[in-house]
């Protein structure tokens, strides 16, 4: 995917007064936000739960070179050919090489984040190579020509009448606007691309360390149909994806599903254990497994480290007030919302997306939700710190921070300053007692009015309360 996060403050401004985006995050807050707390409350006790998988991913890191290890000795075992790329080109390269080989004219796509990020379709497609996204918001996002605005639901900007008539302009059918029957008719139109693909692709949520297989968690059989239809099939996932055994899956898969969907459990878990054996009724002839570090191991050394502990849930995007009223196009990248205001700045580079960090009012509600307690405002205010010490941020402001610094460290001319503020503030409020244009802060302004000071500073009215 192109990265576009410069470009954050005019994508963001026109998703703003799109009517349709408005109503279709409205269903987003509905089903994801809402519907999670009864979920949730299934748990004797989610916060102890969050704590535990919190430190089974940290010790995951913590020992990361020696698990990845462990993983690739028991998948080799088991028939698994695995293969390491450093950069997305590099995996890119890797996949092309084994569909070659293996003379693949047609692939299947279920969803993947890191396929994303390299741009693997269509660097596939330019070799000659037709694929076919086959999760049903993915086939959404590939008919339309768009690009997915959430890790979870690709297509949560559209809107039933939109992807209704997407469907007639595509197929070539009757309109519908039944979703079941959206659904049939999407799994009419890709079931023949399962029955003659050569090859499918996958992401994988983890890979088991102990048993070499990968896991895949979907609500649709599009990705049961992946990893076993084709006769070869690759998955991708990053380094951070690897946990230790089976046990650690299955605990954090109960917080991963009722963060992503208010699920208690996904509709379909499978695992991949090696290639199809003897006497297997399905299962694809070969299986690779390609390990990419993409920036990962960057991250893993820096501040930000605890960004890698994330389990692409969304819970972050969908509660957050920001992703709330813009989606994620705005964002520019593969990942939004807060977690992306914090991974596009560390795997593209921080003067790559300068925006993001600055993208959250650090309400916190990010981090309360989050399944394995990242504290995502924390790292974004580690990024705007990073921002201001390379000079990333625009001059004035700078300026300004400096300015109010020195003042800081002056007490009595700080008291000064603040007393002659907030007499001018109230003056400025008018009659109503809102600030509607702030000089300098037209940004904040141009949407919302700001309630004018009482005239006394915080001090001035504690010295009066006491006396």
């Amino acid at each position: 995917m192109q990265l576009r996060s410069q470009d954050f403050k005019a994508r963001a401004a026109g998703s703003l007064a799109d009517p349709h985006l408005g109503k279709a995050l409205a269903n987003l807050r509905q089903r994801m936000v809402l519907g999670r707390i009864p979920s949730v409350a299934e748990l004797d006790n989610f916060e102890e739960a969050r704590e535990a998988a919190k430190q089974v991913r940290d010790d995951a890191l913590e020992h990361l070179d020696l698990l990845l290890e462990q993983f690739e000795r028991n998948a080799t075992a088991r028939g698994t050919q695995v293969h390491w790329a450093e950069t997305p080109q590099d995996m890119n390269r890797i996949v092309l090489e084994i569909a070659r080989r293996a003379g693949v004219r047609k692939a299947i796509k279920s969803k993947s984040m890191l396929g994303e990020e390299s741009g693997l379709n269509g660097y596939l497609q330019a070799a000659g190579i037709e694929v076919r996204e086959t999760d049903l918001g993915e086939y959404i996002i590939e008919q339309s020509g768009d690009v997915p605005s959430h890790i979870i639901a690709p297509a949560v900007h559209r809107t039933l009448d939109e992807v209704a008539d997407l469907f007639h302009e595509r197929h070539n059918l009757p309109r519908k606007t039944d979703i079941g029957e959206l659904t049939r008719e999407a799994r009419m139109l890709l079931r023949p691309h399962f029955l003659t693909a050569d090859m499918g692709i996958t992401g994988a949520n983890f890979l088991i360390a102990e048993t070499g297989s990968t896991m895949i968690v979907t609500n649709e059989g599009n990705g049961r149909m992946t990893t076993t239809l084709p006769r070869v099939h690759v998955a991708i996932a990053g380094i951070e994806k690897v946990l230790p055994t089976l046990e650690d899956a299955s605990f954090i898969l109960r917080l991963l599903t009722r963060s992503a969907t208010a699920q208690s459990i996904s509709n379909y878990l499978s695992f991949t254990t090696g290639p199809k054996q003897a006497g297997d009724k399905d299962g694809p002839e070969e299986f690779h497994v390609v390990i990419v570090d993409s920036g990962r191991t960057k991250v893993l050394g820096s501040e930000l480290r605890e960004a890698l502990r994330c389990i692409r849930c969304g819970a972050c995007m969908n509660h957050c007030p920001v992703y709330q009223n813009i989606g994620g196009h705005p964002y520019g990248w593969v990942y939004p919302g807060p977690i992306g205001s914090v991974l596009t700045p560390a795997f593209a580079g921080l003067e790559n997306a300068v925006d993001l960090p600055n993208a959250a009012t650090l309400c916190n509600q990010c981090g309360v939700v989050c399944p394995v307690k990242i504290p995502l405002p924390d790292l974004m205010r580690k990024l705007r710190e990073q921002q201001v010490a390379r000079g990333l941020r625009p001059w004035p402001e700078r300026l300004a921070l400096r300015a109010w610094a020195w003042t800081a460290t002056r007490p009595a001319l700080y008291a000064l300053l603040a007393r002659i503020g907030v007499r001018l503030g109230r003056m400025a409020g008018g009659r109503d007692r809102l600030i509607r244009h702030l000089p300098g802060a037209a940004g904040w302004t141009a949407q919302r009015d700001m309630p004018a000071p009482s005239g006394r500073t915080f001090r001035e009215l504690y010295a009066r309360r006491k006396a």
